[in-house]
C-alpha cells in the first residue's frame, strides 16, 4: 500500500539532514528519480550525494565552479555547466562517472543552463552576451540567439518548450521562439540593476529564474536597492513580471529589507513562491503568496544559500550552503 503525500505547510519546515563538505558550495540539483542531490563546489568538482547509503561520488570533469545543474526525463544523464564554459553530460548512476560528452559552450562563464520540459533541448547563457540552445541528444548546437548586450545571467523554458526568457545584468528581460530564433523584448526590471558610480561597477541580473507552474508568469530573482556594489551590499527581491504583456504585477521582498540576494527561486504546486537568499543578512528561506509584496512565511537557514534544489515531490528542497554544507529541508511536519 503507497504512502500518502505529506502535507504541505511551509510553517512546519524543518532540517532532515546534513553533509558537511571541505570548501564552500556553489549549486545543488536534485534528480528526477530522488535518488541523488548533486552539488558543485569550490574545489571545481560535482559531488553525487546518495540520499540512501549517505554516500559522495566526486565527478571531475570542469576546471572552475559549477553554478548550474539540469537533468534529462528519466534521470540518468546529468548536465552540468560551469564558469569554464563547458557544458558536460554525465551517467547520473555510474560507480564512477566519467563525461559522455563535453562541449566548450561559450566564451566565458556559463551563469545558467534549463532543460526543456519536453528534453529535447538544453538552454546555456553565459558572459558571451549568448543564449545557446542545444540538442539534449547529440550535443549539437541548434541555434545561438544573439540580442543582449550585457551578461546573460538566467535562462527559462515555458512549460510547453517553445519560448525560453533570459534575463541580462541590466535587468532586460527577452523572450525567444526556440523554432525560428525569433525574439522580443519582454520586460525591463530596473529594480534589479544599479549603476554603483562610486565603484564604478554594474550589478544585478537575475540570480535566480522560475515559472509559476501555469507559465503565466516569470520571477526574476536579484539584490536590490544596492548600496555597496563592490561588496554586494543590497536587498532581496523578486521581480513577478506578467508573460503575456512583459508588466511587472509585483515586486516581492522582504517586511525588513533584509540584506542580500535570492539565489534561488521556485514556485510551488500548493500556489506559493519559495525564495532562497544568502547575503549580509545570512540565509533565508522566504515564502510569498505572490499577490502581495511581502513573505507570509520566512525560515532563518544556518548560513547563506547559494543554490537549492526541489525534490520531485516538491515536500523537499536541498540548498548548497557557503558555510560548506549541503543541507535538506522539509516542507511538512516532523513525525512525532
Amino acid at each position: 500500500m503507497s504512502q500518502a503525500a505529506p502535507t504541505i505547510d511551509p510553517a512546519k519546515l524543518h532540517l532532515l539532514l546534513e553533509y558537511k563538505h571541505e570548501r564552500p558550495l556553489t549549486a545543488c540539483h536534485w534528480e528526477p528519480q530522488s535518488r541523488y542531490v548533486f552539488f558543485g563546489a569550490e574545489d571545481n568538482l560535482i559531488h553525487r550525494y546518495d540520499l540512501a547509503s549517505q554516500a559522495v561520488t566526486p565527478l571531475a570533469g570542469h576546471d572552475s565552479w559549477i553554478r548550474s545543474f539540469g537533468s534529462s526525463l528519466d534521470g540518468e544523464l546529468l548536465y552540468s555547466g560551469g564558469y569554464d564554459g563547458r557544458l558536460i553530460w554525465w551517467p547520473t548512476a555510474a560507480e564512477k562517472p566519467e563525461p559522455v560528452r563535453v562541449v566548450e559552450a561559450h566564451q566565458g562563464w556559463i551563469r545558467a543552463l534549463a532543460v526543456s520540459p519536453n528534453g529535447s533541448y538544453i538552454a546555456t547563457c553565459g558572459n558571451d552576451l549568448l543564449v545557446k540552445l542545444w540538442d539534449s541528444a547529440t550535443g549539437a548546437l541548434v541555434r545561438d540567439f544573439a540580442g543582449h548586450q550585457s551578461h546573460v545571467y538566467n535562462v527559462i523554458f515555458s512549460p510547453d518548450s517553445t519560448t525560453m526568457y533570459s534575463c541580462d545584468l541590466k535587468g532586460f528581460v527577452k523572450a525567444w521562439t526556440v523554432e525560428n530564433g525569433e525574439t522580443r523584448d519582454l520586460a525591463t526590471v530596473e529594480t534589479l540593476h544599479k549603476y554603483d558610480t562610486t565603484f564604478r561597477a554594474d550589478i544585478g541580473g537575475a540570480r535566480s529564474i522560475a515559472l509559476r507552474s501555469d507559465g503565466a508568469q516569470l520571477a526574476l530573482g536579484g539584490i536590490t536597492n544596492v548600496t555597496n556594489a563592490f561588496a554586494g551590499v543590497g536587498e532581496v527581491a523578486v521581480a513577478v513580471v506578467n508573460v503575456a504583456d512583459g508588466k511587472i504585477e509585483v515586486q516581492l521582498e522582504s517586511k525588513d529589507k533584509t540584506k542580500g540576494a535570492t539565489w534561488g527561486l521556485s514556485h510551488h504546486p500548493n500556489g506559493f513562491w519559495v525564495g532562497l537568499t544568502g547575503g549580509g543578512g545570512g540565509g533565508w528561506f522566504f515564502f510569498w503568496k505572490g499577490d502581495e509584496p511581502h513573505e507570509f512565511f520566512r525560515f532563518q537557514l544556518k548560513a547563506a544559500g547559494r543554490g537549492m534544489g526541489i525534490s520531485p515531490d516538491k515536500s523537499q528542497i536541498a540548498v548548497a550552503h557557503s558555510d560548506r554544507h549541503l543541507r535538506t529541508y522539509a516542507l511538512f511536519e516532523k513525525p512525532a
